[in-house]
């Protein structure tokens, strides 16, 4: 009788300061055993060949850290947690997601390079630096939006937005919207977590975003479009 042995890979969530963002490098050296099923606690995983870009996804993401930093991930490449990457059970590796905290409304894209979290209901593993990013080095844990932009390191992000206001009544959201449509630019409302937020959109570029956020004195946040 042939006997078959499969790979039980455990990961552990971190919870633990500099960053910097090396996201768009690709892994040299992806390992074709990621791109096979595989087995964790009884249940078979099968991970995804190919993702369209705008594919999105909802649930729990956390973070993981020094417990893990300088060891391999499940591509072999060396884990640092102060680069932006992030573990996922089935997207393929080099798959860059931009990830939103569907409670503050903060967002940071990530490379896929590793695999998990193998906990219920969760559904991304940030790195130490991506998971301060949106504010998990605070919380933990926190509910999130996954969106595919890119692959094999290059972003196919549509530009920026800046943030300009959240409210708990959407009149007063579409009153905010509205004043800023006369600047030539469009402007949008997304209800994340209790609050109507406000973001003016379509600045090509990060400096273009700044710039029109320092001309109109704006407190507000540019974030990835």
């Amino acid at each position: 009788m042939k006997k078959y042995f499969f790979l039980i890979i455990l990961f552990f969530v971190g919870c633990t300061t500099r960053e910097y963002n090396s996201y768009v490098l690709p892994s040299p050296n992806i390992k074709n055993s990621t791109l096979k099923p595989y087995v964790v606690n009884g249940k078979i995983y099968y991970p995804k060949k190919v993702v369209p870009i705008g594919w999105t996804q909802r649930g729990i993401a956390s973070w993981y850290g020094p417990n893990f930093h300088g060891k391999y991930t499940s591509n072999g490449e060396i884990y640092n947690m102060f680069a932006y990457t992030a573990a996922h059970k089935t997207l393929p590796m080099d798959t860059i997601v931009k990830v939103t905290n569907l409670k503050n409304g903060k967002s940071v894209i990530v490379r896929i390079n590793d695999r998990g979290p193998f906990i219920k209901g969760r559904i991304i593993d940030l790195s130490y630096a991506a998971g301060k990013k949106i504010g998990l080095d605070v919380t933990g844990t926190a509910p999130v939006k996954l969106t595919v932009i890119g692959f094999k390191g290059k972003n196919y992000v549509n530009g920026y937005k800046i943030q300009i206001g959240a409210f708990m009544n959407v009149k007063g959201a579409q009153k905010v919207a509205k004043k800023y449509k006369k600047f030539g630019y469009n402007t949008e409302i997304m209800k994340i977590g209790n609050f109507y937020k406000v973001f003016i959109t379509g600045f090509k570029t990060y400096n273009e975003a700044k710039k029109f956020e320092l001309t109109h004195n704006i407190a507000g946040f540019i974030v990835g479009d």
